[in-house]
């Protein structure tokens, strides 16, 4: 896991996942796109074969404002414009032309067509009108500006881009008698009502600009994404020659351009199971039903049972198939689609008992006053009387049965609790990072074992890491391995928690999800995650896109019901930017500890907070 200060301070920011998220849910609602993955790219632009889309960066490091105004004109254009109104068909004619200027061409009809799907997006939605009006001052500018520079640096196609932005927005600009005349073309985009009016009012300028100009422009200012012509590749099946449509669907607007391929993303899994049950032999399948003599006995099952925890009785065989890699299959989120992971018990190593009972016998005050703390408040809960209730024990107090119009006269004493209704799982962050800070952390986790085992409270401890050197485009190895498991009940695990070791990378959301998966199957009413970690999230094509997966995983899982906090270690005090980090993925559930001395003392805060929290319930 690296650290959020990175050795070039000039790219040390990280994306607003909250603000991208609001964004996303924005962009979704306004396509009707469920599917629909929002990122920040150099310009907004259309990645269908991803099913993403993306706003311009161009908008950051400005005022909170004008930055929020910036990205909804983006989301705007993109989502309520571009999405439906925007012809691909006129678009393909017109990248299929012949032309010397390709590159101002482009430019020139998605500038055409921002200016007239913005007037129409406006028309639709009133509401929309401010976030444009902002829009247009900070771009009006930006292009004033590169208008002098491109002017002064001879780079007249750069410099005509420019100007016919400026002119759309009645600008009164100058480049030279030879250019001007064909502005006066260009304001014909005024009047189009499709992407083919504006498509014949750029070719009708465009054989004057080849002319004039003596090369295409050098900036890019706008771009479409991904070709226009790239459409989802033939789904081919093993033992099956693809089949081919009698005639192609003809794809008109960016909506069914996503459309196409989100539907053949989804068939593609479904596409093997298909063969399966139509084509394929008789041999041990994953679904369907054998036909009845067909093929031999490839599997055996046992059914005896052999103690109370079904994980430590397994048969062998079973043992070996619980080793075996599982997919992520896409119910971790997307960025975690090609993720195989491996769930064991970790290897427990030769224990230093002196070790052990020194951190034991350092711990034991702060646990004895917890549990002493916790007794108390459990007394009192369970002492404390309701009172003004329709029905219970009858108080001695009468005087309201003639006082109240509906008198509550009666009474209960709250009913003493043999077990705190609580679960709780510790996720330890595994990564090769963590190599300074092993001692401390697993004093950590022995306190967090030890308090939850003298309360009886059922908890899960488990360390996740990805193998960075086996990780690759195909797929990313990740493992989680058990200190500690629910089945385990008031088990002693001080030898497996003495056995954490640092890996190499940590990939936090999948993580987050996959404990979150097994908490929310608990019956318990309260349910905790905490989560140990040493900096932010860093695996194979897991940066920006790992702090979002994050947030979105600690926001989906909160949904559950299930509270998630965040322990961040450091061995130096933390800094402002590093609280607001990890504020930005965790809320104001993130506590820090500042030097490796406080890690107990701020992991004691944390079971406080939460026992508390049960508690209160009682």
């Amino acid at each position: 896991m690296t650290s959020i200060n990175r050795f070039i301070q000039f790219n040390n920011e990280t994306v607003d996942t909250r603000l991208l998220n609001r964004m996303e849910q924005l962009s979704r609602a306004l396509s009707s796109a469920p599917y629909l993955r929002l990122t920040t790219r150099k310009l907004w632009e259309f990645r269908p074969s991803e099913g993403a889309v993306s706003m311009s960066v161009f908008w950051r490091h400005r005022p909170k404002e004008v930055e929020q105004a910036g990205y909804l004109s983006d989301i705007y254009l993109v989502s309520a414009g571009f999405w439906r109104h925007f012809s691909l068909r006129s678009w393909r004619n017109f990248e299929q032309a012949e032309t010397r200027l390709p590159e101002l061409a482009t430019q020139l009809l998605l500038m055409a067509e921002e200016f007239r799907l913005s007037d129409r997006i406006v028309a639709e939605r009133p509401g929309t009108k401010h976030a444009f009006e902002v829009r247009e001052k900070i771009v009006s500018g930006f292009h004033s500006d590169q208008l002098e520079q491109n002017r002064k640096k001879g780079f007249w196609a750069d410099a005509f881009l420019n100007a016919a932005y400026l002119k759309l927005r009645g600008k009164d600009v100058s480049l030279s008698d030879e250019l001007d005349p064909l502005f006066m073309a260009w304001t014909e985009i005024f009047s189009s009502d499709a992407t083919g009016d504006s498509a014949r009012t750029i070719q009708k300028i465009l054989p004057q600009l080849e002319y004039l100009l003596s090369s295409d422009a050098l900036h890019t200012y706008y771009t479409f994404g991904e070709p226009a012509e790239k459409t989802p590749p033939p789904r081919y099946h093993e033992g099956i020659e693809a089949e081919q449509s009698e005639e192609e669907e003809e794809i008109d607007t960016i909506e069914e351009w996503f459309q196409s391929w989100h539907r053949e993303t989804e068939l593609n899994d479904a596409a093997a199971l298909e063969y399966e049950l139509e084509r394929g032999d008789s041999k041990l399948a994953d679904g369907g039903r054998e036909e009845e003599g067909a093929g031999e006995v490839e599997q055996t099952g046992t059914g005896e049972s052999q103690g109370e925890h079904r994980e430590d009785n397994l048969p062998d065989e079973q043992r070996k198939d619980e080793k075996k890699p599982k997919k992520a299959n896409g119910r971790f989120g997307s960025a975690n689609d090609g993720v195989v992971y491996y769930e064991s018990r970790i290897d427990t190593l030769p224990v230093d008992r002196q070790q052990l009972q020194r951190w034991r016998s350092e711990q034991a005050p702060f646990v004895r006053a917890l549990l002493k703390e916790m007794q108390k408040r459990m007394q009192q809960r369970i002492e404390s009387e309701r009172t003004n209730l329709h029905a219970g024990r009858l108080s001695k107090n009468l005087l309201p049965l003639v006082t109240d119009e509906r008198p509550k006269p009666f009474y209960r004493k709250t009913a003493p609790s043999k077990q705190l209704d609580a679960v709780f799982s510790l996720m330890i962050d595994g990564s090769a990072s963590m190599v300074d800070k092993l001692d401390e952390t697993k004093q950590s986790v022995l306190l967090f074992h030890d308090v939850l085992r003298a309360l009886k409270i059922p908890h899960e401890i488990a360390v996740f890491y990805e193998d960075a050197y086996e990780a690759g485009d195909a797929q990313q190895p990740n493992y989680f391995e058990w200190l500690h498991k629910f089945t385990d009940g008031s088990a002693d695990h001080a030898a497996e928690i003495l056995s954490l070791d640092a890996h190499e990378d940590n990939r936090d959301g999948f993580a987050i999800r996959w404990m979150a998966d097994r908490l929310k199957q608990r019956p318990e009413k309260h349910r905790f995650m905490l989560v140990f970690s040493d900096g932010e999230p860093s695996a194979y094509n897991y940066a920006d896109n790992g702090i979002i997966d994050t947030a979105q995983a600690v926001s989906e899982t909160e949904k559950m019901g299930i509270e998630v906090m965040h322990l961040f270690l450091s061995g130096e005090s933390t800094s402002e930017e590093q609280a607001a980090f990890y504020r930005m993925l965790y809320g104001n559930k993130s506590v820090s500890a500042d030097s490796l001395e406080q890690f107990v003392e701020q992991t004691l805060r944390l079971l406080k907070r939460t026992l508390h929290l049960v508690v209160q319930a009682l």
